[in-house]
């Protein structure tokens, strides 16, 4: 065999530059209000503008109890990631899969944890494809009147092609800017949505009555409905990723920033979640489109303002959830396939991702039922009940305790929008995949 061929030992040098590839940016110098708006930009985004959609379909009185429920229930579970980040003295679980090993152990935690948490960042990253496409295709429209129409898919595809640029910057604290300004506009074209409907007022002949279709149907609806909700809730799934940039002493430990910049950002959350949710559903009733900003014509500046602040904001999202992919893609790349580190790593690994959340954003853009078929199956256990059982495994509370009695009611009801929605969201993607023509 030529000498060139022989596959040589890694030099001690070589070893050391894979391991710190392999560890990734270990820098703590991250402020509590880089978590606010990280969060922010995580939870916040395609997810608040289908909420009215959501409302009609459960009504005034459930709808508004659901949300009402599920913003105090993740606000919960949220606490408990923040707490379990350091349960364990001189140890830091930077990675929900990491907190995984520790709770369920070493061989069944990422069976269980890794699944749900790459449905939610995979999950959010298509449907964040399919929302920047049909933004930037409704503000192009309303700018420029005389412009020649593109399909749908070209509008994805441009969207997505921003992203083989952005994947490139390195780690979390790289994106802090992107992340800010994603931030902002969320908050903005959310209010735009709900000042809006506001100011639209209600259309004629509004109806709150439940949407007229089959039983089956309207079930099925109702579970989706189910999904939608808790697909706005999704920054359980790189919390501790966010709470890893930050320092952590003795004296002052990560969670202490962490959690007054989860506070902030629920805090900006209610205030858009729920008048965006009834607002909408009073203006436009059973009619109200899956997504709200669709319905709203005058002014048509304001309208496009908020289109375009929407493709600003998933711009981010996205990479907000594709960073802890990356980091996982580039470990296995070099792990199983012996791929050197280095920029080549970097360029391969992530294009690849780009590439096939593109490809299934174009292919599947069914953005309703997308929201409830993500938002059940990855959403729903990573925000809702996976922290609760992972805080009975690890902090094992007092049984028939009041945290004990939380945490079930948590997996109770998180199992169960779990079950419903996911059912409700593939069947309803099967039954509009029928009457779609796709890629057009």
């Amino acid at each position: 065999m030529p000498a060139n061929m022989v596959s040589a030992s890694p030099t001690p040098k070589e070893v050391e530059s894979n391991e710190k590839w392999i560890q990734g940016d270990r820098s703590r110098h991250a402020r509590w209000w880089y978590s606010t708006f990280h969060c922010v930009t995580a939870m916040i985004g395609a997810g608040v503008l289908s909420l009215p959609y959501a409302m009609a379909y459960l009504g005034w009185g459930p709808g508004t109890m659901v949300l009402a429920v599920s913003w105090c229930m993740t606000l919960n579970t949220m606490w408990q990631m923040i707490n379990l980040h350091e349960c364990v003295p001189g140890i830091r679980f930077d990675r929900y899969i990491d907190l995984g090993k520790h709770a369920f152990g070493p061989k069944l935690g990422p069976w269980i944890v890794l699944p749900q948490q790459l449905i939610v960042q995979v999950g959010c990253d298509i449907v964040y494809m399919v929302t920047g496409g049909k933004c930037l295709k409704k503000f192009v429209e309303m700018a420029c009147t005389n412009c020649t129409p593109l399909r749908q898919s070209y509008w994805i595809v441009i969207f997505g092609s921003l992203h083989f640029f952005l994947s490139q910057l390195p780690n979390f604290n790289s994106v802090a800017g992107v992340s800010l300004a994603a931030a902002v506009m969320s908050l903005s074209y959310s209010t735009i949505a709900w000042v809006g409907s506001l100011a639209h007022g209600r259309v004629d002949n509004v109806s709150y009555a439940y949407k007229s279709t089959s039983s089956v149907d309207y079930m099925f609806r109702v579970f989706n409905a189910l999904g939608q909700i808790s697909f706005a809730f999704a920054g359980h799934a790189v919390v501790l990723e966010i709470q890893a940039t930050m320092p952590s002493t003795p004296d002052k430990p990560s969670k202490i920033p962490m959690w007054k910049g989860a506070v902030g950002a629920y805090f900006v959350n209610a205030i858009c979640y729920f008048p965006v949710a009834l607002i909408g559903y009073w203006a436009f009733g059973q009619d109200v489109e899956d997504n709200v900003l669709m319905n709203l014509k005058r002014p048509e500046w304001l309208i496009a303002a908020a289109n375009l602040m929407v493709v600003v904001h998933v711009i981010g999202s996205y990479q907000v959830f594709a960073m802890p992919v990356f980091d996982m893609l580039e470990k296995t790349m070099m792990k199983k396939f012996n791929f050197p580190p280095g920029i080549l790593l970097r360029i391969v690994a992530r294009s690849a991702y780009v590439a096939f959340t593109l490809f299934v954003g174009v292919t599947f853009p069914f953005f309703g039922d997308l929201l409830g078929f993500f938002g059940g199956f990855g959403f729903a256990p990573t925000s809702y009940f996976l922290p609760s059982i992972m805080w009975l495994a690890i902090k094992k509370p007092k049984r028939f305790s009041t945290k004990w009695f939380i945490n079930w009611a948590s997996i109770v009801i998180g199992v169960f929008i779990m079950l419903a929605s996911t059912i409700g969201g593939f069947r309803n993607i099967v039954t509009d995949a029928s009457t779609y023509a796709f890629y057009t």
